[in-house]
């Protein structure tokens, strides 16, 4: 019998690396909100009281052109992956359902580990859940697989719509509770801060509940429909060859005019509207949200577009060197934006959580991103994987992978 082993480096897609590492550092942009304010921070600015001045600035920059945008970027390249892997699989005479399936079991496994010890954010058990039955997706024309992901993307927006139009329906008990959440009470940003500036133990309650809602009741009302459209467009993406730079430099800059452009067109209307119904529960939670969700995939594909053009220019030399490395080790890099942030912002570390505002946050993700970008480099001229991607492997795999490069 043939041995089956990972996908040597000489094999990689140089452009799907790059794409990788550009969307991790991306995503600290939001997540450290999250690791360092409480959770109604993430999308209400008004949990603030109100932003002003130099924080205002930040924010309306985070949600122009982050929030959703690189989860929706990562999410597209994680379809790809699917894909790539499969068929790779085939070529090798494997069985790429059985190997499918136990990837995103150790996936799981990783994704459970994350979201109960480290953050309750956590993308990794989402992804698995989702990898589940877009596999079956594989086969499927990219006509099919655009249709498919547009069922998807618009069933996720249909349910929000649907929540938040019927709001006013809803005896009013309901609406408190679902409203807390948005606005909480002092007394609740007390006991969330408290917790997170506690000891790990202290921690555990409030981040296990945060999981628990994720992976249930959050995940079933929107990630759940919308990760599933942006893998399957992924995949449409790299069969088409979008994602893999083979387009024409015309092609690539068209996206990058259209994505920017419809992302920004919908990014401020929503921005506009949110801001005249004053960041309201009744109107920005599910209704005033869709805005920004629409232009999360049409920035995404900007992206895209950027990135690939740099890709099939004299400036690729220098992502592949400094950029790539960082895709390379992307679970690796994941984890450990989480390691790094909560021991910065939790009790267990430095105990900042709460006390730095939007501004501020940029030294730590500018820091962050450095030494990813440094350490990502250093490491994969000395080994093969990152540490989490090793062990996830010779999980995969079911066998020690080597890790030296020599």
């Amino acid at each position: 019998m043939t041995s089956i082993t990972p996908t040597q480096a000489a094999k990689r897609i140089i452009s799907l690396d790059i794409l990788r590492g550009f969307a991790l550092l991306g995503i600290l942009i939001m997540n450290i909100i999250s690791y360092s304010m409480p959770g109604a921070h993430y999308m209400n600015p008004m949990a603030e009281g109100g932003l002003t001045g130099v924080d205002e600035v930040f924010f309306v920059v985070s949600q122009l052109f982050a929030n959703q945008k690189f989860m929706s970027l990562f999410s597209i390249l994680f379809g790809a992956g699917i894909i790539l892997m499969s068929s790779r699989m085939e070529e090798r005479g494997s069985n790429p359902a059985r190997r499918h399936y136990i990837r995103n079991f150790w996936l799981l496994l990783f994704g459970l580990f994350h979201a109960y010890l480290i953050w309750n954010g956590d993308i990794l058990v989402p992804y698995a859940f989702c990898a589940v039955w877009v596999f079956w997706f594989r086969r499927k024309s990219p006509k099919t697989l655009f249709i498919w992901a547009g069922v998807f993307l618009a069933v996720n927006m249909g349910i929000n719509l649907f929540v938040g139009f019927t709001m006013s329906f809803w005896p009013a008990k309901e609406i408190a509770e679902t409203c807390a959440s948005w606005l909480p009470s002092a007394e609740a940003v007390a006991i969330e801060t408290a917790a997170f500036q506690g000891s790990w133990l202290d921690q555990m309650p409030v981040r296990a509940e945060g999981a628990i809602a994720m992976e249930t009741i959050i995940f079933a009302l929107g990630p759940g429909w919308q990760i599933t459209g942006l893998m399957l467009l992924g995949m449409a993406l790299f069969k088409t060859k979008v994602l893999t730079a083979e387009r024409s430099i015309s092609f690539y800059r068209k996206m990058v005019v259209i994505g920017f452009g419809l992302g920004l067109i919908f990014g401020i209307i929503g921005l506009v509207q949110n801001y005249a119904h004053n960041w309201t529960c009744e109107y920005s939670f599910f209704i005033g949200s869709q805005f920004n969700f629409l232009g999360s995939v049409p920035m995404a594909l900007g992206y895209i577009g950027l990135i690939m053009l740099f890709c099939k220019s004299n400036f690729v030399e220098t992502l592949h060197e400094w950029l790539a490395p960082v895709g390379r080790t992307a679970m690796t890099n994941y984890l450990m934006q989480s390691i790094i942030a909560t021991f910065i912002f939790y009790g267990h570390g430095l105990g900042l959580f709460g006390t730095i505002g939007r501004a501020e946050q940029w030294f730590f993700i500018i820091g962050i991103w450095a030494f990813q970008i440094i350490a990502s480099r250093w490491w994969l001229k000395r080994f093969r994987f990152g540490p989490f991607e090793w062990a996830w492997r010779s999980l995969t795999y079911w066998k020690v992978q080597k890790m030296r490069t020599s």
